[in-house]
């Protein structure tokens, strides 16, 4: 059944273009997906822009999120098998008939999600999970400052921290973005157009500040988000829109005891990976199970579209996640 090439989605001198691929073999620990729908992320678009390259000993084949059926198991694999339908965090590949994908970072589609539905949750959710509660050590009652609330990872954010009682406040750049955010359980939204966002969160906070800040813009933003962090308040960082460099006063660092970081996802071990995989498993799919969270889908496109997807991505009109459909497109 599999001595044939694949259809698949490579990037030639910045664009996008359909060709045919082997199918790839499972090593050991992997498993051979046939995939349903795949996730589209702005790392993807940096890939395509040659800001962001595969790991080395990475399919060059841009997606880091699938969703599907697994049709082959690595020898070292025992509980999965053929027929198990499931969404996976992957490295590379996504944008695919078939892709691998490291057996434990597969998980079982929560019930009553679909395919579709399935492919907007691995990115974001290892992503947020990691970044939110691992690394910023997030708490109930504290509030989180979201920055692009009504991204994919933003939409994540708010309704994972609403779900383990946090307050959540975002900026978005339209109104009805931010009146998007309400309906996901946001307490309060700033439209970054309209008004300062250091201005608002100061007085929404009565000059308390945020606890912790998820922010995917950097640049211009880091003095900016310093200025309304709380005594011993974090900073995560996991994108740059707005550039890798900024000048910084560090006395608040001192005076208010300060926590910045940040990460990336692709390049870590699956030793990590693992980890946030069990974490979800355990913590966060009884909440897609009984509906209390769901992937926020914006609009779906054909393999042969992976283009337009992209486009959509930049011209930062959608409300979360964007997915190809794969299978019978």
């Amino acid at each position: 059944m599999l001595n044939h090439a694949m259809r698949a989605i490579e990037i030639k001198t910045k664009a996008l273009k359909l060709t045919k691929r082997p199918i790839p073999t499972p090593a050991a620990h992997q498993v051979l997906i046939q995939v349903a729908a795949a996730g589209v992320n702005r790392p993807d678009i940096m890939q395509r822009q040659g800001l962001y390259p595969a790991p080395q000993g990475t399919t060059d084949i841009p997606g880091l999120e699938i969703s599907g059926t697994i049709i082959a198991t690595g020898t070292a694999v025992s509980h999965l098998q053929p027929g198990d339908v499931i969404c996976a965090l992957v490295t590379g590949g996504g944008y695919a008939e078939y892709c691998l994908a490291t057996a434990s970072q597969c998980l079982p589609i929560p019930e009553g999600l679909s395919l579709i539905q399935a492919a907007a949750i691995p990115e974001a959710f290892f992503t947020v999970w990691s970044n939110i509660f691992d690394r910023a050590r997030l708490l109930p009652y504290e509030t989180l400052l979201v920055h692009g609330g009504s991204s994919g990872i933003g939409t994540t954010a708010i309704q994972l921290a609403k779900a383990f009682h946090s307050k959540v406040i975002i900026t978005a750049g339209s109104d009805a973005k931010c009146e998007f955010c309400l309906t996901l359980g946001a307490d309060a939204v700033i439209n970054y157009q309209k008004k300062d966002f250091v201005t608002e969160i100061n007085r929404l906070t009565e000059n308390q500040g945020v606890n912790v800040i998820l922010d995917m813009v950097g640049g211009d933003y880091l003095p900016r988000n310093i200025s309304c962090m709380a005594n011993d308040a974090r900073l995560v960082q996991i994108a740059i829109q707005h550039g890798a460099k900024t000048e910084i006063n560090l006395l608040p660092f001192m005076l208010k005891r300060l926590t910045l970081t940040g990460s990336t996802l692709r390049a870590r071990d699956d030793a990590f990976k693992d980890q946030i995989a069990q974490k979800l498993h355990q913590k966060v799919w009884p909440l897609l199970t009984n509906g209390q969270i769901t992937p926020v889908i914006h609009s779906t496109f054909s393999l042969n579209d992976a283009a337009k997807a992209h486009d959509l991505i930049e011209s930062n009109q959608h409300i979360g996640k964007i997915i190809l459909e794969v299978r019978n497109t």
